[in-house]
């Protein structure tokens, strides 16, 4: 019985680490958060701290 529950959250464990590998899922979401000046990530929906164009 203890098996199968390692073995279930195992499995489960490793299904949330192949999701979250997946770049497809937020990638155009987190380079529009990055400044493209600088680089830096940018909190909000002002401009960047560099001065940048942001």
């Amino acid at each position: 019985m203890i098996v199968k529950i390692v073995l279930l959250f195992l499995v489960f464990m490793g299904t949330l680490a192949w999701f979250g590998k997946m770049h497809w899922l937020g990638s155009k979401r987190l380079k529009q958060t990055k400044c493209p000046a600088c680089g830096r990530y940018r909190i909000g929906k002002g401009p960047c701290a560099c001065g940048g164009k942001g």
